[in-house]
Protein backbone atom coordinates (compact mmCIF):
# COMPACT_ATOMS: atom_id res chain seq x y z
CA UNK A 1 0.00 0.00 0.00
CA UNK A 2 1.30 3.23 -0.67
CA UNK A 3 1.99 5.98 1.84
CA UNK A 4 -0.66 8.31 1.06
CA UNK A 5 -3.03 5.40 0.81
CA UNK A 6 -2.22 4.53 4.15
CA UNK A 7 -2.49 8.24 5.64
CA UNK A 8 -6.12 8.91 3.81
CA UNK A 9 -7.06 5.48 5.11
CA UNK A 10 -6.26 7.24 8.93
CA UNK A 11 -8.50 10.09 8.31
CA UNK A 12 -5.33 12.27 7.09
CA UNK A 13 -7.10 15.00 4.13
CA UNK A 14 -4.85 14.22 0.97
CA UNK A 15 -3.99 16.55 -1.41
CA UNK A 16 -6.11 18.10 -4.19
CA UNK A 17 -8.81 18.56 -1.49
CA UNK A 18 -10.01 22.32 -1.77
CA UNK A 19 -9.27 22.66 2.05
CA UNK A 20 -5.61 22.14 2.35
CA UNK A 21 -5.45 25.34 -0.25
CA UNK A 22 -8.04 27.55 1.78
CA UNK A 23 -6.75 29.90 4.95
CA UNK A 24 -8.12 28.45 8.26
CA UNK A 25 -10.21 30.79 10.64
CA UNK A 26 -9.07 31.55 13.76
CA UNK A 27 -11.18 30.79 17.31
CA UNK A 28 -12.10 33.50 19.07
CA UNK A 29 -10.62 32.65 22.63
CA UNK A 30 -11.95 32.17 25.56
CA UNK A 31 -15.41 32.40 23.54
CA UNK A 32 -14.59 29.10 21.57
CA UNK A 33 -12.69 27.43 24.20
CA UNK A 34 -14.82 24.19 24.08
CA UNK A 35 -14.55 24.39 19.97
CA UNK A 36 -10.67 25.20 20.03
CA UNK A 37 -10.34 22.09 22.80
CA UNK A 38 -12.74 19.81 20.40
CA UNK A 39 -10.28 20.08 17.41
CA UNK A 40 -7.57 19.61 19.46
CA UNK A 41 -8.61 16.51 21.28
CA UNK A 42 -9.56 15.60 17.08
CA UNK A 43 -5.89 16.47 16.28
CA UNK A 44 -4.50 14.27 18.83
CA UNK A 45 -6.33 11.60 17.84
CA UNK A 46 -5.50 11.37 14.76
CA UNK A 47 -1.62 11.16 15.62
CA UNK A 48 -2.54 8.87 17.62
CA UNK A 49 -4.22 6.68 14.78
CA UNK A 50 -0.94 7.65 12.64
CA UNK A 51 1.90 7.14 15.24
CA UNK A 52 0.21 3.46 15.66
CA UNK A 53 0.89 2.64 11.90
CA UNK A 54 4.11 4.71 11.06
CA UNK A 55 6.48 5.75 13.42
CA UNK A 56 8.32 9.41 13.64
CA UNK A 57 11.40 9.22 15.11
CA UNK A 58 12.05 12.84 14.78
CA UNK A 59 8.71 14.22 15.21
CA UNK A 60 5.28 14.70 13.50
CA UNK A 61 2.61 17.72 13.36
CA UNK A 62 -1.04 17.78 11.95
CA UNK A 63 -2.85 20.81 11.14
CA UNK A 64 -6.62 21.31 11.29
CA UNK A 65 -7.17 21.05 7.71
CA UNK A 66 -5.85 17.58 7.28
CA UNK A 67 -8.20 16.19 9.78
CA UNK A 68 -11.16 17.97 7.83
CA UNK A 69 -11.54 21.58 10.10
CA UNK A 70 -10.70 24.88 8.79
CA UNK A 71 -9.97 26.18 11.99
CA UNK A 72 -6.45 27.64 13.06
CA UNK A 73 -5.42 24.69 15.50
CA UNK A 74 -2.69 22.73 14.57
CA UNK A 75 -0.51 19.94 17.15
CA UNK A 76 3.41 19.65 17.01
CA UNK A 77 5.36 16.44 18.91
CA UNK A 78 8.91 17.08 19.04
CA UNK A 79 11.17 14.54 18.17
CA UNK A 80 12.26 13.88 21.98
CA UNK A 81 10.27 13.04 24.98
CA UNK A 82 9.42 16.53 25.07
CA UNK A 83 5.42 17.74 25.48
CA UNK A 84 3.03 18.11 22.67
CA UNK A 85 2.67 21.64 21.58
CA UNK A 86 -0.09 23.29 20.66
CA UNK A 87 -0.96 26.07 18.17
CA UNK A 88 -3.43 27.81 18.56
CA UNK A 89 -4.37 30.83 15.93
CA UNK A 90 -0.37 30.86 15.65
CA UNK A 91 1.40 33.82 13.51
CA UNK A 92 5.11 34.00 12.79
CA UNK A 93 6.16 37.20 14.05
CA UNK A 94 9.88 37.38 13.55
CA UNK A 95 12.40 34.84 11.21
CA UNK A 96 15.90 34.71 11.32
CA UNK A 97 17.71 35.07 8.42
CA UNK A 98 19.84 32.07 8.64
CA UNK A 99 17.70 29.83 6.79
CA UNK A 100 18.63 26.05 6.16
CA UNK A 101 17.71 23.42 3.18
CA UNK A 102 16.20 19.88 4.25
CA UNK A 103 13.36 17.27 3.14
CA UNK A 104 10.19 17.38 4.33
CA UNK A 105 7.20 15.47 3.70
CA UNK A 106 3.69 15.70 4.28
CA UNK A 107 1.00 13.52 5.55
CA UNK A 108 -1.39 15.20 2.93
CA UNK A 109 1.13 13.92 -0.07
CA UNK A 110 3.42 10.92 1.71
CA UNK A 111 4.73 9.65 -1.37
CA UNK A 112 7.02 12.22 -2.01
CA UNK A 113 10.01 14.52 -0.25
CA UNK A 114 10.92 18.19 -1.34
CA UNK A 115 14.16 20.03 -0.47
CA UNK A 116 12.71 23.03 1.37
CA UNK A 117 14.57 26.10 2.95
CA UNK A 118 13.06 27.42 6.44
CA UNK A 119 14.26 29.67 8.26
CA UNK A 120 16.65 28.35 11.39
CA UNK A 121 14.93 30.29 14.01
CA UNK A 122 11.08 31.67 14.20
CA UNK A 123 9.35 33.19 16.88
CA UNK A 124 5.46 32.12 16.99
CA UNK A 125 2.50 34.13 18.94
CA UNK A 126 -0.34 31.40 19.51
CA UNK A 127 -3.60 32.36 21.57
CA UNK A 128 -3.76 30.42 25.00
CA UNK A 129 -7.14 28.78 25.45
CA UNK A 130 -7.79 31.66 28.28
CA UNK A 131 -7.46 34.31 25.37
CA UNK A 132 -3.90 35.42 26.15
CA UNK A 133 -1.45 36.09 23.43
CA UNK A 134 1.55 33.79 24.18
CA UNK A 135 5.41 34.17 22.23
CA UNK A 136 7.85 31.76 21.62
CA UNK A 137 10.93 31.14 19.99
CA UNK A 138 11.93 28.06 18.44
CA UNK A 139 15.04 26.83 16.14
CA UNK A 140 15.81 24.38 13.93
CA UNK A 141 14.11 21.08 13.49
CA UNK A 142 11.32 22.03 15.76
CA UNK A 143 11.28 25.80 13.82
CA UNK A 144 10.84 23.85 10.78
CA UNK A 145 7.95 21.61 11.67
CA UNK A 146 6.41 24.05 13.50
CA UNK A 147 6.70 26.58 10.40
CA UNK A 148 5.04 23.31 8.24
CA UNK A 149 2.63 23.37 10.20
CA UNK A 150 1.80 27.23 10.47
CA UNK A 151 2.12 27.39 6.96
CA UNK A 152 -1.12 24.50 6.30
CA UNK A 153 -3.41 26.86 8.67
CA UNK A 154 -2.32 29.49 5.78
CA UNK A 155 -4.06 27.17 3.20
CA UNK A 156 -0.06 26.44 1.97
CA UNK A 157 1.76 23.41 1.41
CA UNK A 158 5.33 22.75 1.52
CA UNK A 159 5.96 22.44 -2.38
CA UNK A 160 4.98 26.56 -2.51
CA UNK A 161 8.12 26.61 -0.44
CA UNK A 162 10.29 24.95 -2.59
CA UNK A 163 12.64 26.79 -4.99
CA UNK A 164 11.70 27.39 -8.34
CA UNK A 165 12.42 24.41 -10.58
CA UNK A 166 12.69 21.95 -7.89
CA UNK A 167 10.05 19.24 -7.77
CA UNK A 168 9.43 16.48 -4.73
CA UNK A 169 11.32 13.26 -5.41
CA UNK A 170 9.26 9.58 -4.91
CA UNK A 171 9.93 8.76 -0.99
CA UNK A 172 11.75 5.92 -2.09
CA UNK A 173 14.72 8.03 -4.12
CA UNK A 174 14.48 10.10 -0.70
CA UNK A 175 15.29 6.73 1.26
CA UNK A 176 18.41 6.72 -0.55
CA UNK A 177 19.39 9.97 0.45
CA UNK A 178 20.69 9.28 3.99
CA UNK A 179 19.17 12.90 4.15
CA UNK A 180 16.94 13.57 6.63
CA UNK A 181 14.35 16.03 8.79
CA UNK A 182 11.61 16.16 11.55
CA UNK A 183 9.36 14.25 9.59
CA UNK A 184 11.88 11.40 8.97
CA UNK A 185 10.79 7.96 9.86
CA UNK A 186 10.60 5.68 7.33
Amino acid sequence: MRPSQRMRDLGVVQQGAAILAEPTRAFDLPAERHEAERVVDELFAAMDRIGQVHPFAKGMGLAAPQIGSSRAAAVVQPSDDAPSIVLLNPKVTARSDETDEQYEGCLSFFDVRGMVPRPLQITVETTSLTGEAVTVTYERGLARLIHHEIDHLGGLVYTTRMPAGVTPIPVEEYRQTGRAWAYRGE
